[in-house]
Parts: structure tokens; C-alpha cells; sequence
């Protein structure tokens, strides 16, 4: 019988198709930890190589928990916060371009960028380096801009996304240098709500999702909406845009987008039929990416290319407590000598803690070949050595 010459195998060979997922141990977790009770939609925790922030449950205002990565174990019930907000804080994120940086939002209306000594948080820090005010209601998204250093992207209830100069002089800064006006439906306001924004690779394009279940492309320079789900993501390298919401039938599902052209998908996958949010993480250097649910115990990892059927399963990681938010290493503080490519960090509310999980790939290594290879040949010699003084 001959073979069809566009026969292809169902199953895709990957590099990446042993990866492996590490959870840290008691020691290399942050314990004890007040994890905030807010219900919002966002991650609670950011890291960077010099320090995690995670956002805490507290008394009278917002505050968030300031760490040196290093410094693991058990926290201190009296470490010092970062305090300044009067509301409760909904997010955190670390500048991209400065690790002693980091901007804070809350339902107090109001963005703040704090400045981190280099020993971390030694006393209480209320006072902010900048005070972003511009909405008129809950700020619930921040999202640093990717290649243009202090330029800051801000969300709220009042549908208005704002564009912020956090380099201009002044403690207390008003005037954005862009306002995005969300379409607002008469009869139902509340579906222009933003659930998600992501800028592309190169920070020329702003993809936005919305409570009405509607992808908008806009140019952060202008404003202007270039094109017409729960979360978006840009697939940096790819061209492609990934959503994450739920299908007409209720299941929770990732779908694969163009983003010159939204008017189809190019895949959909569907993931399962639980209730929590799918949180997308994508790793433009190995083209993987990992969705991981709100309240889930697991993070699915895939591998992407720019061929269908476009997205291949890789594998599971399975852990033992569901997870209230998620933080990721940038890749400059992963420890590439253990072979590791992508590290989170796992708020789970139901034990206090902030547990690392280390996604690797092994690979043998040359010292234990080299060791098996001698291993081998002094069998070898004692055999051969064993044959003589039989023979003798």
C-alpha cells in the first residue's frame, strides 16, 4: 500500500514537549502572608529579580505587602506596608524599566507610583512619589507601557482608559497625555466596562476587551479604535491575539485571533466547564503559552506556531490548593542554570502563602554522562580483569 505524501503524524514533536513544573517548598514561599479578600478579576502580586509586591488585606484604606525576593519564609505580622491608598488596592505592577518602581491602584479612584529603597520597606510608606487622578471612579487595570520608559496605562469603572507621563514634574499629576473614551451603550453602561487591555510587542497597538464580549484594537497614540471575553493577550512574535472567555455553551475557552482581521478565529480551544477566570501568560522567546483559572489547582501550558492548528497541548501542572491571583519573574531573574524558562507565583488565599512554581525543561547533563561513560569502562576493565584470572 503506498503512502499519502500529505499524511502527517497527530501528534507534533516540540523541544519543549518534557517540561516540567517545579513548586517551591515551604522555605522558598512567602508564608503568612494577609492576602487581600477583594474578588476582583487581577492577579494580587507582581515580581521583579529585586522584589515581589502583593497586595493585603487591611483596615481603614489600601495597602500592599513590599518584599525582597530573597527573603522568604515566614513574613512578620508586623512588617512595614505600603499604605498610602484610602480605598482598597485592586492591582500592582512593577515597572518594567526600573525594579525600585512600582504603581499601585485602588477603589479610591487614583493611580500612585511609589519609590522602593534599596533595602525594600524598612517603616511604613504613605507618602507617593506620583498621585495619578484623573477617574472619577474605581481604578481597577494598570499596565505599563512595554518600550517607552514612565508612560503608564490606567482603567476604571468610568470607561475612560487614560495614558500617563509619570515623568512629568509634580506630586499630584491631572492631566493625562491620552484619553480613550469607551462606546457606551444607553441601556447598558455597564457593558463598556474593560475586563483586559495588552499592548503588543512594540507598544504600537492597545488590544482591550470588554464586558460586552467585544475585542477593540486601538492606537495608543491617538486613541482611535482600528478594529472592533474576559482577557486578551498579544502574542509577540506570532501577529496573533489570544482571548480567554466562555463559549455560547458555557465552557471556558481560549481563541486565537488575527488581529488585522476579527471578524473570524483562527482557533478556538475549549478548555473545560468550570466557573473561575482564565488568565493567559505567554513566553514570546519559547512560544509558550500557559492558561491558568482563577480558583483552579492547575496551569495548562501550550506551545504556539504559526502553522494550524496553531496551538499544540503540552502538559499540566497539577497543584495541591487552588490559586487567588498569579505573578510572573520577568525572564532576566529566572535562574537559567537549573534550566528554568518561566517561574509564577502563586497567591493562594486559603493557606496565606505566595508559593513559587518553576516551569523547567531537563536536559542531561555532560558531568553525568562523563561519569557514566568512566562508570562503564572500569566495569569494563574489572571484567575484562576477572576474565584473566580465571583463564590463569
Amino acid at each position: 500500500m503506498s503512502e499519502d505524501p500529505s499524511w502527517r503524524p497527530s501528534f507534533r514533536d516540540s523541544k519543549f514537549r518534557h517540561v516540567l513544573g517545579k513548586s517551591g517548598s515551604c522555605d522558598d514561599s512567602y508564608t503568612g502572608v494577609p492576602i487581600t479578600g477583594s474578588v476582583h478579576d487581577n492577579h494580587f502580586c507582581s515580581a521583579n529579580p529585586s522584589f515581589i509586591a502583593i497586595v493585603t488585606e487591611s483596615v481603614g484604606g489600601g495597602s500592599f505587602l513590599v518584599l525582597p525576593i530573597n527573603q522568604t519564609g515566614r513574613v512578620d505580622p508586623r512588617h512595614p506596608r505600603v499604605s498610602g491608598h484610602s480605598g482598597p488596592v485592586l492591582d500592582v505592577k512593577w515597572n518594567p524599566f526600573d525594579d525600585h518602581c512600582v504603581a499601585s491602584c485602588s477603589e479610591d479612584c487614583t493611580v500612585r507610583i511609589w519609590d522602593i529603597p534599596d533595602c525594600g520597606v524598612q517603616q511604613e510608606l504613605l507618602r507617593a512619589r506620583k498621585t495619578l487622578i484623573g477617574h472619577c471612579r474605581r481604578v481597577g487595570l494598570i499596565q505599563w507601557h512595554p518600550t517607552a520608559e514612565n508612560l503608564l496605562l490606567s482603567s476604571a469603572y468610568d470607561y475612560r482608559v487614560l495614558l500617563w507621563d509619570v515623568s512629568q514634574t509634580g506630586s499630584v499629576l491631572r492631566r493625562p497625555v491620552r484619553v480613550v473614551l469607551m462606546p457606551v451603550h444607553r441601556r447598558h453602561p455597564s457593558e463598556a466596562l474593560l475586563l483586559s487591555v495588552s499592548f503588543s510587542g512594540d507598544g504600537s497597538r492597545l488590544a482591550a476587551a470588554s464586558k460586552d464580549r467585544r475585542v477593540r484594537i486601538l492606537d495608543p497614540r491617538t486613541g482611535r479604535v482600528l478594529h472592533r471575553v474576559y482577557k486578551v493577550l498579544y502574542m509577540g512574535g506570532l501577529r496573533m491575539l489570544l482571548t480567554t472567555g466562555r463559549s455560547p455553551w458555557n465552557q471556558r475557552q481560549a481563541v486565537l485571533w488575527d488581529p488585522e482581521d476579527l471578524s473570524k478565529p483562527l482557533h478556538e480551544e475549549i478548555l473545560d466547564a468550570s466557573a473561575g477566570v482564565i488568565f493567559p501568560f505567554y513566553d514570546a522567546d519559547t512560544r509558550m503559552l500557559y492558561l491558568a483559572g482563577k480558583g483552579d489547582t492547575t496551569i495548562r501550558c501550550y506551545e504556539l506556531s504559526n502553522e494550524t492548528p496553531y496551538i499544540s497541548f503540552l502538559t499540566e501542572f497539577r497543584c495541591r490548593v487552588p490559586q487567588k491571583g498569579l505573578g510572573v519573574m520577568p525572564k532576566r531573574g529566572l535562574d537559567v542554570s537549573a534550566c528554568e524558562i518561566f517561574r509564577f507565583y502563586r497567591v493562594i488565599a486559603v493557606k496565606a502563602t505566595v508559593e513559587p512554581l518553576s516551569v523547567v525543561v531537563p536536559r542531561r547533563e555532560v558531568r553525568f554522562l562523563l561519569e557514566l561513560k568512566d562508570q562503564h569502562q572500569e566495569l569494563k576493565d574489572q571484567h575484562q580483569e576477572l576474565k584473566t584470572n580465571i583463564r590463569s
